[in-house]
């Protein structure tokens, strides 16, 4: 059995040995004034404008309440195939996130929970598993 990888390590973690449909942490941002951003970066506070050693990195739970849907029937992008589904989400945590529905989740309307887990997209060229963030209707 190959192992997994993680498509962009550097904005969400999973379980030790990450595998599809592990719970994901998102790899956010805390300013020192209580400001919660996704993705973690030091160029600046969005409220108050700290920067550097003010902003520290933190944990978000992949959970929250999907605020609108969007379905995309053509991209430019011929290796990203349509149709797919962006959805905008409210973290419990606290920012609001643009991100991926999981192709086998049911139909949505603003309101709903959701939340994120890791999805199989296919392989590269190692033949390793590649897993994505994919958010779903919270069960």
């Amino acid at each position: 059995m190959q192992p997994n990888k993680l498509l962009k390590p550097g904005r969400y973690s999973a379980a030790p040995h990450d595998q599809a449909g592990a719970t994901v942490r998102l790899k956010g941002g805390r300013c020192h004034c209580g400001y919660v951003f996704f993705p973690m970066q030091t160029y600046g506070c969005e409220r108050c404008g700290s920067h550097g050693d003010a902003l520290t990195p933190c944990e978000l739970l992949a959970k929250g309440t999907l605020l609108a849907e969007a379905t995309v029937h053509l991209h430019a992008d011929k290796n990203r195939p349509a149709p797919f589904t962006i959805v905008k989400v409210a973290l419990d945590d606290g920012p609001v996130i643009r991100t991926l529905l999981a192709d086998d989740s049911a139909p949505v309307a603003p309101g709903q929970r959701v939340t994120g887990r890791l999805a199989a997209i296919g392989q590269n060229e190692s033949g390793e598993t590649v897993l994505d963030l994919r958010f779903s209707i919270a069960s």
